[in-house]
Formats: structure tokens, C-alpha cells, sequence
């Protein structure tokens, strides 16, 4: 049986040698994707274009709105004359947000009144919006904290008066700097292993019963179940380089801290990979074309990625979606990754996303030997 398993795991390893161009796409592609994606998925906004209407043309309003552009969540894009300027700037799209400042605004605050101040937000890209309002509100709670302070102390003739205020003192664990980056580089990790492996396996099969071989395999007496075992292993083997491979870009390149045991990083890789090889396997023998299998291959993998809460909360989803991630693999493997990365937690606390993808694997690789028939039916 392991005789026959070693050559099939040979022969895949051949041809894997003599195509050039596999062995390119297995480097360079996932290292491109781990920079672009490294970069580009991130819950933090800068720059985020902004016009101002001042209409109350005072210290205190340009004081506000040196306290955005201080910031640098924020760009300013422009200054309006008119609250129809706003409306032209949001209409086309040269600014996502305004600041609209109204006459008055420094009398009030003199005062000691509330002094309002009009936000007006291009709600066509909701998370922007969302992110931005945030950042105004932050912007708006500072630049109050700061008049308070200096009206007292002019007001007091510079005698030490105590003003009683509660003050937030955040605490964050696990990543003190909130860095989205850290939160977003592994979970790229896993969704790139998945759909490279998942791709790779998908058309084996197919394409054996495509270019001939599967007729020179089907008289030999192998059994279903080590063909499969024997087009699992080099996969297997490719899927645990192109982890090591991208874990180390994003490591070395984002500076990712890594706080877990490699064991277990090893062992949740292992179960992942064999979920993912199996689903693969299972959609090759499906399939009779290599265009059935990229098109199921696409069907398969966005679901899985949009369900796994790589970057949408699961909690927010439906709950018929939220009983359907259960069976996706990669929701176990993001909570694994995540954890050895970030909390450098062990097998106490992981081993029932564990047990899942040692379950979801089990189940997947039983399906395909299942439905692997020797046979060109």
C-alpha cells in the first residue's frame, strides 16, 4: 500500500519539476498577494478628504479646524464659500466628508454653551463613513477637552483651580498599539493557503482523466483510497512550504509578532490543510472538465471566504449564515492563527477548533475516496 502511495507522490512531484511555470506560480504569485493584501486590508483611514465651511470665521473655528488637519486622518480638499459649494464637493466626489462650522460658534462657546457643529458624510462607501465619524467625534472630544482647560485658566487669573472629569484609560491586550495590520497579515496567511490549495487540488484528478493518464492508473491495482492518499501527500507538502513561505513575509516584512508555540501553529496548519486538500480532491472528482472545476472551484472558495469573519464579524451575519460558517474550515483556522500570532495560546484553548478541522478534514477525505470511481463514467 505505502509502495504505491511513495510513487504516485513521485510522479506528482516530477511533473511539478518539470513545469516551470508551477513552480513560479507557488513563489512569487503568494508573496505579490501576501504585499498587496498586507497593505491594502486595514480598518484604519488616513487622509480622508475633507471641505470646510467656516462660517463664523473666528480663533476658536480655526482652531477646530487645525485640530482635523493635526490629526491626519484628514485631508482638506478645499474651503467652501457656500453650503451649496459642500453639496457640488460631495455630489462629485472631490471630498468624503465637510465640516460645517455655523456663525456664532465662538459666542457660544465663550459662554460656556454647547457650540454644534454640522458633519456632512458621502455615505456611498458605509465603512469609510462609519470609520471617519469616529475619528470626528475623537477630534471634536479633543479639541472641547483643550478649550475647557485654557477658558478655566484664563478665566481663573492664573490661580490653581481643580476641575473635577473622568478620564478613559484604555488598556488594549494583545496588540497595545491597536495595529489593524497584525490583525489582518494572518488572516491573509489563511485565506491565500486556502485558495492555493484548494485550486491546486481541484483540477488533479480532472486533469488526469483529461490528458489520458487516468485510463494508465485505472488498470493498475491500486485502490481509491491510496490514489487519493497519493495525489494528497505533495500537496500537502507544497501547502506547509507556502505557509512557511508567506508566514515569513509577513513576519519579517510587517513585523507581525509571532507569541505561540510553533507546535501548535504546526498541528492547526496540518488539520487545516487536510480540510482544504480534501475539498479540493472532493471537487475534482465531481467534475469532469477543467472548466467544471474552475467554475466550482469559484462557487466554493468566495463563500467560504466571505463566511470564515476574516473581515466580516460573524456575529453580524444572519443566523442561517452563522450556522453555515460551522462547516467552513478557514473559521477555525483564522481563530487559530490569530491566537498563536497575537495571544500565544495552546491546545487548552484551541482544541475545539481543532477538534473541527480534524472533524471537517476527516469528513471531507472520506467524501472524496468515496466518490473517486475507477471508472471514465
Amino acid at each position: 500500500m505505502f509502495g504505491r502511495i511513495i510513487q504516485i507522490f513521485i510522479k506528482e512531484m516530477i511533473e511539478l519539476k518539470r513545469d516551470r511555470w508551477a513552480r513560479f506560480r507557488l513563489i512569487v504569485p503568494p508573496i505579490i498577494q501576501m504585499l498587496v493584501f498586507g497593505y491594502a486590508a486595514t480598518f484604519e483611514v488616513f487622509n480622508v478628504s475633507t471641505v470646510i465651511l467656516d462660517m463664523d470665521h473666528s480663533q476658536e473655528s480655526r482652531d477646530l479646524v487645525s485640530h482635523f488637519t493635526a490629526s491626519g486622518r484628514f485631508s482638506i480638499a478645499g474651503y467652501a464659500e457656500s453650503p451649496a459649494d459642500v453639496s457640488r464637493a460631495i455630489d462629485r466626489g472631490d471630498a468624503a466628508i465637510a465640516i460645517v462650522i455655523q456663525p456664532g460658534f465662538a459666542e457660544l462657546l465663550r459662554k460656556g454653551a454647547t457650540a454644534p457643529v454640522q458633519v456632512a458624510v458621502d455615505g456611498t462607501n458605509s465603512n469609510t463613513a462609519l470609520i471617519a465619524l469616529g475619528y470626528v467625534g475623537d477630534v471634536a472630544t479633543a479639541f472641547s477637552q483643550d478649550y475647557a482647560a485654557d477658558f478655566l485658566h484664563r478665566t481663573s487669573g492664573g490661580l490653581d483651580q481643580r476641575q473635577a472629569s473622568v478620564r478613559l484609560e484604555e488598556r488594549p491586550w494583545y496588540n497595545e498599539d491597536k495595529n489593524s495590520r497584525w490583525f489582518f497579515v494572518p488572516g491573509v496567511i489563511g485565506t491565500l493557503t486556502l485558495t492555493l490549495i484548494v485550486n491546486l487540488t481541484a483540477f488533479a484528478i480532472v486533469r488526469e482523466r483529461e490528458v489520458g493518464t487516468l485510463e494508465q492508473i485505472m488498470v493498475t491495482p491500486i485502490r481509491p483510497i491510496e490514489f487519493i492518499l497519493g495525489k494528497t501527500l505533495p500537496f500537502f507538502v507544497i501547502g506547509l512550504g507556502e505557509v512557511a513561505l508567506v508566514t515569513a513575509v509577513g513576519m519579517l516584512w510587517f513585523q507581525v509578532p509571532f507569541n505561540g508555540d510553533p507546535l501548535v501553529m504546526l498541528v492547526g496548519t496540518s488539520l487545516f490543510l487536510l480540510s482544504t486538500l480534501a475539498l479540493g480532491l472532493l471537487i475534482s472528482t465531481i467534475c469532469t472538465t477543467q472548466q467544471q472545476a474552475f467554475a466550482t472551484n469559484f462557487f466554493v472558495v468566495n463563500p467560504l471566504f466571505t463566511l470564515s469573519g476574516f473581515s466580516f464579524p460573524i456575529a453580524s451575519m444572519p443566523r442561517a449564515l452563522q450556522w453555515f460558517s460551522y462547516i467552513n474550515p478557514l473559521r477555525y483556522y483564522l481563530i487559530v492563527i490569530r491566537a498563536c500570532f497575537l495571544k500565544g495560546v495552546g491546545f487548552g484553548v484551541l482544541w475545539p477548533e481543532l477538534g473541527m478541522l480534524a472533524v471537517l478534514g476527516t469528513a471531507l477525505l472520506s467524501a472524496s475516496v468515496l466518490r473517486f470511481r475507477k471508472t471514465l463514467d
